[in-house]
């Protein structure tokens, strides 16, 4: 007797493990989805979007995003708020209209506007200067634009030419409610020009960046 058909004929009874493992699976893109039963993992997770999202991220849009009920999600959120500000961390968790995010407590201003002033003085990486052409070529942008063109994370490149002053933020994107991207005058003066006008052709310098508009 096969090990693949049942006595009475019938087809044996599937792997109710194996069916939930591939569900799980499919939820991570291919990757295992993690285990957010305990409030440790939960409040992990939401550390994970938290540090990556382009603006406030509300109770609702997380709950959606972790399959986790909005009502857990929001004691979730207070949770970690309150633990960050009991270990004096030098990063808070606030409610800023709709959503959350993270912020530089106040009292590190000080450390915070030093670093960013010495960091003046050092020079943009080949990474940086790739994404601050993306958005000199083709602002206003959103972050998961540019990102889908250079085909890697540039969250922490954004935060460099935000803090330089190269780029600022310009409002939110109608279609991906993601927040916009555009150079600034100091990015002008900095390469000597009056106008966005003034900069050369595109092509010869970054051809890829024409892909964006099928983004």
């Amino acid at each position: 007797m096969s090990s693949e058909t049942h006595p009475d004929g019938a087809e044996p009874p599937q792997d109710d493990t194996a069916t939930e493992q591939s569900v799980v699976t499919d939820r991570g893109g291919g990757r295992e989805w993690p285990d957010l039963a305990s409030d440790t993992a939960l409040d992990s997770a939401l550390e994970a979007v938290l540090l990556v999202v382009d603006s406030p991220a509300g109770e609702e849009l997380l709950a959606e995003v972790l399959d986790q009920p909005v009502a857990r999600v929001t004691t979730a959120l207070h949770r970690l708020a309150e633990g960050y500000t009991a270990a004096a961390s030098g990063i808070e968790l606030r409610r800023v209209g709709d959503g959350w995010r993270f912020y530089t407590r106040d009292v590190y201003a000080p450390v915070v506007e030093r670093y960013l002033l010495d960091g003046q003085r050092a020079k943009l990486t080949k990474a940086a200067l790739e994404t601050l052409a993306v958005i000199a070529y083709r602002q206003p942008v959103t972050r998961s634009k540019v990102a889908a063109v250079r085909g890697v994370n540039v969250d922490g490149v954004v935060r460099t030419l935000l803090a330089r002053g190269l780029i600022h933020e310009a409002g939110t994107d109608p279609e991906s409610g993601g927040t916009s991207y555009r150079t600034t005058e100091l990015f002008l003066e900095r390469l000597g020009l009056s106008s966005l006008r003034e900069l050369p052709p595109l092509a010869p310098l970054l051809p890829e960046v024409d892909a964006i508009d099928d983004v």
